[in-house]
């Protein structure tokens, strides 16, 4: 236990069976419960797991099929949660995430102050200085529209896979609706915004050692774009139109109608005149441009209120509350 909590942690197996006993002797003795599920892998690492390690408090869950990590990761949610574990980590198994942390993810959410923990790796900018360039500009670019999809603004790396989170938080997630593979980590955050939970990220130092990644970018590069395009629809028509109308649900259609309209008529009236051969007359122009600068500024509103949203309440702390026995 830490501060009387009990702690889960979950580690998803697959190919890792070379890292993985290394990684679960480095888990601190505060920790109740050790979760490895197999996730049918070809390795075997759950019975390598299983003859090999001694430590009590591990339990292995084999999946009968590959779930990837996502469902891999739902399965140790559940048992954790079935048995009575207050705050559930998430860590892979191959070496790459320090077990040692697992403290400083745990303490913001027992202490209240948040109701999921999320790894950053950004914050050292000495370590961010070892890291290829091409890393960097991926990361900004997933962070960017998992900002927009998920409308978590404060957060920053979003496919880091190092995560807590409290009981009653994990109890409401659509566990059949999240993403199960590689998309997982940021349709969490989505989902968690949906429940207006509060998240916080924890700086934290990648290890990198002789790992193979499973990760194809050109594979899912495509998947990503579609699934945050989506999930961005979802919740701003869940959070501004559905559950409640603000201001801000008038400012973003009107913005983005306005600029639709300049940009339309200036590019009719462009054709137009260049089809006679004469020049655009100045009017025509502002009856162009004014449209998109208030557009613009309509946005840019809409932005500001959005980031301004972002969770403050903790929910598990309201949940435990007013929790009905």
């Amino acid at each position: 236990m830490i501060c009387g909590a009990k702690i889960a942690v979950v580690i998803p197996s697959y190919k890792v069976t070379s890292h993985v006993l290394d990684v679960i002797s480095t888990i601190e003795k505060e920790c109740d419960y050790i979760y490895v599920v197999d996730d049918c892998c070809p390795d075997k690492s759950g019975e390598y797991v299983n003859k090999n390690c001694a430590d009590k408090r591990v339990k292995i869950i084999f999946n009968n099929k590959n779930l990837g990590v996502g469902g891999a990761v739902m399965r140790g949610y559940e048992e954790a949660i079935k048995n009575g574990a207050d705050v559930i980590v998430k860590i892979d198994g191959d070496g790459q995430m320090d077990p040692k942390l697992i403290k400083r993810f745990v303490m913001p959410i027992i202490t209240g102050e948040c109701d999921y923990t999320k790894g950053n790796r950004f914050y050292d900018l000495n370590h961010i200085k070892r890291m290829p360039v091409i890393r960097l500009f991926g990361n900004s670019v997933l962070s960017f529209m998992t900002k927009l999809s998920s409308g978590y603004w404060n957060l920053f790396d979003p496919t880091n896979g190092y995560t807590a989170i409290h009981k009653s938080v994990a109890n409401l997630l659509p566990f059949n609706k999240i993403s199960s593979r590689y998309f997982f980590e940021t349709d969490m955050l989505f989902r968690l915004n949906l429940l207006s939970a509060v998240v916080i990220d924890v700086p934290i130092d990648a290890q990198y050692g002789d790992e193979k990644s499973n990760l194809s970018v050109h594979k899912i590069a495509v998947e990503f774009l579609v699934k945050h395009t989506r999930n961005s629809f979802k919740r701003l028509f869940y959070n501004y139109y559905l559950r409640d109308v603000s201001i801000a649900s008038l400012e973003l259609p009107l913005g983005l109608g306005l600029v639709f309209f300049g940009l339309a008529f200036g590019l009719y009236s462009w054709r137009e005149s260049y089809m006679i051969g004469e020049e655009t007359a100045s009017g025509t122009i502002m009856m162009s441009a004014l449209p998109i600068i208030l557009g613009i500024q309509f946005v840019l509103a809409f932005l500001s209120y959005d980031i301004a949203a972002v969770p403050k309440r903790t929910l598990h702390k309201m949940l435990d509350k007013y929790s009905i026995d």
